[in-house]
């Protein structure tokens, strides 16, 4: 399996980005300056690993935005799927679309991947926390859904 994109790394510039969340309103990387931003890829809303996922952030925000860090997360959902997400698991974080996978490629979390024997190319399950200076400062890919944000909790040190 190759990745389509190139993995960011520690130290690394964290590329900017503008995308549409559930409502349809703009979010920014540049919103969050002076901040820690947890984004995280995944690629498909109301699917089980990315419930699981998702429903892990939402039960850990309070923890995780006490220790100062905020989440985003990213897939190619559009923003219909997106708002039925939200409303479903009752998530607590923004959800934004990134429906020609431009944001995950630049965040290196765009590449093949094999499910039930087929291989096809999509966004990956990954993790990039973004520091208060813009830097990456974590970057995990092809993360398992399973124990993912107690992990990086870990990590972390939340």
């Amino acid at each position: 399996m190759s990745n389509l994109s190139t993995p960011l790394t520690v130290g690394e510039r964290a590329p900017e980005f503008s995308l549409a969340d559930a409502r349809g309103s703009k979010i920014s990387l540049s919103d969050y300056a002076g901040k820690n931003v947890v984004v995280y890829f995944y690629p498909k809303a109301a699917t089980p690993g990315c419930t699981t996922e998702a429903c892990d952030f939402r039960d850990n925000l309070n923890s995780l935005r006490s220790a100062g860090y905020e989440v985003l997360g990213i897939s190619p959902d559009h923003g219909e799927a997106l708002g039925s997400f939200v409303e479903a698991e009752s998530l607590n974080f923004p959800l934004l679309s990134d429906p020609d996978f431009a944001v995950a490629t630049a965040y290196g979390s765009f590449g093949e991947k094999e499910s039930n024997g087929q291989k096809s190319s999509g966004t990956l399950r990954s993790t990039v926390v973004v520091g208060p200076e813009g830097d990456v400062v974590l970057a995990e890919y092809n993360v398992s859904a399973n124990g993912h944000v107690a992990r990086l909790r870990e990590e972390l040190g939340v």
